[in-house]
């Protein structure tokens, strides 16, 4: 796994602050509430609005 389940615990969407949890693809980090999807970019992710997409 890319990022680690600690961090995966205490990330939260910069938006609504809602928890994000990982795509099913492994490449995103996704906010149930906004359906917001922050990019992974070497294992680091990348939690700015400006990079995130909008998936339905």
């Amino acid at each position: 796994m890319a990022v680690s389940q600690d961090l995966l615990d205490i990330l939260v969407c910069p938006v609504c602050k809602e928890p994000v949890s990982l795509t099913e693809d492994k490449t995103g980090l996704k906010c149930p509430a906004c359906r917001r999807v922050y990019p992974i970019r070497d294992d680091i992710p990348v939690m700015l609005v400006d990079e995130a997409r909008i998936e339905d």
